[in-house]
């Protein structure tokens, strides 16, 4: 007994010297601190923080070891003290007492909202439908019968019921309609309906009777099936399609056989043009040039002539139609070299004229831009349009939010996300896809502790393998819900069924190009939504839509993060413990730093991300500065606050190689008489532009095929 005693006592005193070593340790150690928190604050005027945390932490360290002692003594003590579980309590308690947010800057120096002053104007409608059904028309009964059994389609739209009977006629046409408004159909019927009718049945082996041009391969496979469907009583005729991406020897076979209507991309054709020689145009009766602005854009100017010449050469008459939803100089001068006498198709408001007879075509038009106004656009009357002034660090947070409100919080809503290149969609892609998406269970690094099964992204853009962008197109285009975000390559033509929202992230270069944006939605009488997210000192972009009779509507900032409110995984430590109380401003400022900080985390969690968040910006930049010369007093490089837009990419801090200065620097580089580095830039741009619309063939695509292959590989930057 009296043994047991003795090492009783001997333990008790060993752990009392533990504890006290412990403790000096732990004064020495709070020295130190208090040594270099000193040095820290001595040059500056501010005196050094109270060191009340290290004295608490002292004080109990002492009061645990005495009563850990005084336990031990009692007999009632069944652990013994460990320094280091001591040493993690201590960091937790740290860690509870520091705030979470480590941005809090994101709601400092922000620029004035100014007062939007949107002057009313008039927008110009147009009526989609008529009373007129295609039975009244003088086409072939199995069309009739696939038209409305197949298409589902009855009575005609407006600009369906002026066109076909000219086009029926033979006459050359120059067609101007609204977006969604059915001109697919309205040159797609009467070209069938005239080659099924002819008297020497037409054989594959004879090649193409019909030469249809679109810009994008996205519009050239949804015009291709269109046709297809349109020609299923008719399966003599046989259709086909070319374009970038797809292998050229299968297209060379497809040509071999015979292909009557042929549908290509301006760029495909050429090339097949310069290297197939079982390619001809000798029997060619129509040449269809959809959406002829935007392919006479980029410089694509000099594939149509060489594709006009080619036909011209072996093939003299045929009847030629251009068709878009807005006119330009280029499409008017296009039409002055192309159309013979043509008849001048545009549905029109009666407010806009009302010196024409109703519901009749403006024919014998020699000068089409005489009769077809080119600064007022047809803004779909189910389309409702708004516009939000948000600052550049808030950009990105704003965007998040929104698609939190209309994706996951509403139900059935399918969004489409224009961005300024193909670097702006990779980049939000994969960092949406990993933060605002996350799966079930404890949360990973970075990611929102919350899952919604109804919030879907999806990617479309120019350096996409075509495989891929295909497979994207059909899937959003049957999915009722989901996000893609795009470039303008989603821009022109596509009918994507029951979009309801279209988000314009970067504002578009021209009025035209913001017409075909928000035309995605609120299609054939459908109804939609357009918001325009612009910096304050873009402002004034709403008053050159205006000028365009274009009206905007206003969303506050305030009212967009405030759907942040409604989701608790938003909450922020310091707070999470506290009970509800009313939403305030303060609370929504929070909420916003706490998604904005799941941002920066990820993209600071590695060098990689970082250097694709960087890789991203340039491209903002670069696309910046493109605007065209009239718009540059709205849109400048030098407006641009860098450390601000570098918030808006999960960057805590702007690059130092991105400074204004050194775009000043490169902008007199390239005033220098050096014709070698102007051509170079030029060549630089010129691949930029047109990589949304490239053939396939160029040398570039290698480039992009090596780049998909490390992304299969595993290496590709912010994926995780």
């Amino acid at each position: 007994m009296a043994a047991a005693d003795s090492l009783l006592v001997n333990v008790s005193e060993s752990r009392v010297a533990a504890s006290r070593t412990f403790c000096r340790l732990f004064r020495s150690q709070a020295r130190r601190q208090a040594k270099a928190t000193k040095r820290k604050y001595q040059a500056s005027s501010e005196a050094p923080p109270v060191k009340r945390r290290n004295e608490t932490f002292f004080l109990l360290a002492k009061k645990t070891s005495i009563e850990e002692t005084q336990r031990t003594f009692k007999g009632k003590a069944q652990k013994t003290f460990s320094p280091k579980k001591f040493l993690a309590s201590t960091s937790n308690i740290n860690r509870e007492e520091k705030p979470c947010i480590k941005t809090s800057s994101l709601f400092k120096n922000n620029p004035e909202i100014p007062e939007l002053h949107r002057p009313v104007v008039r927008q110009v409608q147009e009526k989609v439908f008529t009373s007129g059904a295609f039975c009244e028309l003088d086409l072939h009964p199995h069309l009739i019968s696939t038209i409305n059994t197949v298409l589902k389609m009855s009575s005609m739209t407006s600009v369906q019921k002026r066109s076909i009977p000219a086009l029926l006629e033979g006459r050359d046409a120059l067609v101007r309609s609204q977006t969604g408004s059915g001109k697919t159909l309205a040159y797609c019927i009467p070209m069938v309906q005239s080659l099924q009718a002819m008297k020497s049945k037409i054989q594959r082996s004879d090649g193409p009777y019909a030469l249809v041009l679109v810009p994008t391969r996205e519009l050239a496979l949804q015009s291709f099936d269109t046709v297809q469907k349109l020609l299923k009583p008719f399966t003599w005729i046989v259709p086909g399609v070319l374009m970038g991406g797809e292998k050229k020897k299968s297209e060379k076979a497809r040509l071999r056989k015979g292909i009557n209507i042929l549908i290509s991309t301006p760029g495909r054709l050429v090339d097949h043009i310069k290297s197939t020689k079982n390619i001809h145009f000798s029997r060619i009766r129509w040449l269809i040039l959809d959406e002829a602005d935007r392919i006479l854009d980029l410089g694509f100017e000099k594939d149509i002539t060489m594709i006009l010449n080619a036909v011209n050469t072996e093939c003299q008459k045929r009847q030629n139609i251009l068709l878009s939803a807005t006119l330009t100089e280029g499409v008017t001068r296009l039409a002055d070299i192309s159309l013979h006498n043509p008849v001048s198709i545009s549905v029109l408001d009666e407010s806009h004229d009302q010196s024409k007879p109703k519901g009749k075509a403006i024919h014998e038009v020699s000068h089409p831009q005489t009769s077809i106004k080119l600064n007022s656009f047809a803004i779909p009357e189910g389309l409702d349009q708004y516009v939000t002034l948000v600052p550049s660090k808030l950009r990105l947070v704003s965007l998040a939010a929104f698609i939190l409100q209309k994706c996951k919080l509403e139900k059935d809503q399918k969004m489409i996300i224009f961005f300024s290149s193909c670097e702006l969609v990779e980049f939000h892609y994969n960092l949406f896809v990993q933060t605002l998406l996350s799966s079930s269970g404890a949360p990973a690094s970075g990611q929102l502790p919350s899952a919604s099964p109804r919030l879907k992204f999806l990617r479309l853009h120019g350096n996409m393998e075509q495989e891929e962008r295909t497979e994207v197109f059909q899937e959003f285009s049957h999915s009722k819900t989901g996000v893609l975000l795009c470039t303008d390559v989603a821009a022109r033509g596509l009918d994507l069924p029951q979009v309801t929202w279209i988000v314009q992230y970067n504002a578009p270069s021209s009025p035209a190009e913001y017409i075909h944006r928000i035309g995605r939605t609120a299609r054939i009488g459908c109804h939609g939504s357009s918001l325009l997210i612009l910096a304050p000192s873009e402002a004034e972009y709403v008053n050159s839509l205006a000028s365009h009779k274009i009206n905007i509507s206003e969303i506050k900032i305030e009212d967009i993060l405030s759907v942040l409110t409604r989701n608790d995984c938003f909450k922020g430590k310091r707070w999470g413990n506290q009970k509800s109380h009313a939403v305030g401003p303060q609370e929504i400022r929070e909420r916003a730093t706490v998604l904005q900080t799941v941002f920066e985390d990820y993209v600071h969690s590695s060098e990689k991300r970082v250097s694709w968040a960087k890789k991203a910006l340039q491209s903002f930049i670069r696309a910046y500065a493109t605007y065209p010369r009239e718009l540059k007093h709205i849109f400048h490089v030098r407006s641009l606050h860098l450390g601000h837009v570098a918030k808006s990419f999960g960057l805590r801090d702007a690059p130092t190689n991105l400074s204004v200065s050194d775009i000043k620097k490169r902008k007199t580089n390239h005033k220098r008489p050096d014709l070698h580095k102007k051509t170079q830039s030029k060549h630089r741009l010129a691949e930029i532009l047109r990589s949304e619309y490239s053939s396939g063939m160029e040398a570039g695509v290698a480039k992009v095929k090596k780049q998909n292959k490390h992304r299969k590989l595993g290496t590709q930057p912010l994926q995780s």
